[in-house]
């Protein structure tokens, strides 16, 4: 994925960071498992999200409005998986960067 889709590489670098921000703070395990959901959802959305953009391809190489809507909501899945990430992101870390800056 990362040799074919630059998203992917978005996605890399956010998991990384993620991971690294919950290694630095106190996380709960509960959190982690949210966390690691999350960053699993994005990853599998991005995973079917590919998969369905080379099966489209090989169908129906020309232009092909059904097609490019398959695409589109394929991408979209991704999108909705990355916020619903970002939220579950925000409200696992917020709280202890509110906390320091409260300080």
């Amino acid at each position: 994925m990362l040799r074919t889709q630059p998203n992917a590489w978005v996605h890399l670098v956010a998991t990384v960071l993620v991971i690294c921000a919950g290694l630095l703070l106190p996380v709960s395990l509960s959190d982690w498992r949210w966390l690691i959901a999350a960053i699993a959802s994005v990853w599998m959305a991005e995973a079917i999200n590919t998969a369905i953009e080379h099966v489209c391809d090989v169908v129906s190489p020309q232009f092909n409005l059904s097609v490019k809507r398959a695409k589109d909501i394929a991408a979209g899945a991704v999108l909705v998986g990355a916020i619903g990430a970002a939220t579950i992101g925000a409200t696992v870390f917020l709280p202890y960067f509110g906390a320091s800056i409260s300080r």
